[in-house]
Parts: C-alpha cells; structure tokens; sequence
C-alpha cells in the first residue's frame, strides 16, 4: 500500500505540473489570476459533486463528515485545507506566466517540504507524530537551497525575486492541506468526500476574494474559447483525490516528495516545448530542479529511526 500511495503521490505531482500551467495560461488570458482559480475550483467541485452522487458508498462520507463534526472527532478548523489549495492555485494564475512553470514549481516545492516536515513532526496528520530525522532534515534544506540557486539570476530584479516568494507560501500551505484533507478522509472514510469538502470551502473562499477582487478592480476579460484552458479543475481533482489516498499511509512530507519527482519533471518539459511569457528554462532554474530531486530523495532515504505507537516500532 505504501508503493501505491507513492505511485499515486507521484502522478498527483503531474498533474499539479499541468495545472500549473493551464491556470497560468487561464489567468493570463483573463488578466486576472483569482477568477482563473475560481473557475478552476467551480470545474473541480461540479465533477466531484457528481462523483459523490453517483457512487452510495462515496455519499455516505457526508453523514460519517458530520458525525465526526457532531463528536468533534473533526475540529472545523481541521476541515479549512480548501483555503490554502484556493491561494496554491490562485497564485498559479498570478505568477506562472511570468515565472514558468519551473521556477513556480522549485519555489513552490520548498515552501511545502519544509511546511510538511513541520506538520509531520507535529503529528497533525493522521498518520501520528514522524521524527525529524537527519535524512529527511537535509533534504528539507537541500529544498530550500533548490530555491535560491533557482532565483540567483534573478539577484538583480528583486520584483521577480518578490515574486517567487509568493508560490513559496502557497507551497507551505498546501504542506498543512495536504495534512488537513488527509484527516477529513480518515474521519469520512471516502477519499472523494474530503476532496468535495476541500474543493467548496476552497470555492467559498474564493467566490469572497473575486467579490472585493471585481469592486476593486473591475470585472476580468471575456473568458478564452479555447476548451483546454478549462482543464484545471479536473486537473486539481486527480491531483487532490491522490493526496488524500497517499497521505494516511506514507504521511505529508513523504506525499510532498514524492509528488515532487511528478511535478518537477512535469514542469521542465512543459517549460522547455511550451515555454510561456518567462521565455523558457534558465539554467539556474533547471540547476534548481535538480537539487530538488537530490533533496527528495534524500528525505525519503530511511535513517534507521521510527516512532512508537502501542509499544510497536514504525519504521519511517
């Protein structure tokens, strides 16, 4: 079970990649990064609300959700990870054209291994408590220094520095939501339920900001014609309904890492045939890329230490 919820965290980096770039071309087109994300949300949670209709088994996750609020085996607050997925893909519409999708990805990463080694050892997750272990403490740096060689060329216009600050914090937040969505799943026992709930307070949240967004800015562009550009919110679905599965069985920094080797490759591919306003990959980023991978890996390399739980050894 754990290699499937690794194949899966994986495929979830993918799409995350795709996402990443569809929204960015949806924003870009819009001239308006939140309502490409809320467009994005409204796709996902119509195609979720369908999948929880239409399967008995998946509806059920509903009475189980409010039973679990009912007992405060699940805090509201505990049900919030739609908010930081909501800003993850906001920022995608914000930032990726002028980024790529690579720098976005590298800044984004880090964000969220250092965010998920901290809700790991915290025991947020349902998973319980992991340590801090010495492998995955370097890889947790190594991400962070992905980071800055990734921006070194970009030492000289701190506007673009600025910038990569932004998916940075999206990254750290999806590290808590990952966790978050992880506990609604547990608790409803329907991967696709936690999903439907992350997607509509995600959808709420998002519906507010375009309000205060149009009084202020005025209302977007006319939506493009172009079908593909629509595609996010399916995207997020495959993405979310693999974290949630992956995430009880392998914890979030290990979903994280692993969603890393999809998202990073899915991101330089993208970068290098579909290059957008960024201009393509620069080689500081793809050097970015690359300690990124090294800092995955070391993170998933056991260090011999696990956590007790009932008087048994978990291995890490």
């Amino acid at each position: 079970m754990r290699t499937i919820a690794a194949v899966a965290s994986v495929l979830g980096g993918v799409a995350l990649a795709l996402q990443s770039k569809v929204n960015g071309s949806l924003g870009h087109h819009l001239g308006d990064g939140l309502f490409a994300a809320l467009i994005s949300f409204f796709v996902g949670l119509v195609l979720l609300a369908v999948l929880v209709l239409a399967v008995p088994a998946w509806r059920g996750g509903g009475r189980r959700f409010a039973d679990a609020l009912r007992t405060r085996k699940l805090r509201p607050w505990q049900c919030l990870g739609g908010m930081a997925g909501a800003f993850y893909v906001t920022t995608q519409g914000l930032t990726v054209s002028l980024l790529g999708v690579a720098m976005f990805t590298v800044a984004g990463v880090a964000g969220s291994v250092v965010s998920s080694l901290l809700v790991d050892r915290a025991g947020f997750g349902p998973g319980g408590p992991r340590p801090v272990t010495p492998t995955r403490a370097v890889g947790a740096v190594l991400a962070v220094a992905a980071v800055g060689v990734a921006v070194s060329d970009e030492l000289g216009t701190p506007s673009q520095l600025w910038l990569s600050l932004v998916p940075a914090l999206a990254g750290a937040g999806i590290g808590w939501a990952q966790a978050a969505n992880g506990l609604v799943g547990v608790a409803t026992r329907s991967v696709a339920f936690a999903s439907l709930v992350n997607f509509g307070i995600g959808f709420v949240f998002l519906v507010l900001a375009c309000g205060v967004d149009a009084l202020v800015r005025g209302l977007p562009k006319a939506p493009p014609t172009d079908p593909g550009l629509y595609a996010g919110g399916l995207l997020g679905v495959v993405m979310l309904l693999a974290t949630v599965f992956a995430v009880r069985h392998i914890g979030a920094l290990m979903v994280g890492l692993c969603a890393i080797a999809g998202q990073i490759v899915g991101a330089v591919v993208l970068d290098l045939f579909a290059p957008g306003a960024s201009g393509g990959i620069e080689t500081t980023t793809l050097v970015g890329v690359i300690v990124t991978l090294v800092a995955a890996g070391v993170a998933a390399v056991p260090s011999g230490r696990g956590r007790v739980r009932s008087g048994a050894r978990v291995e890490q």
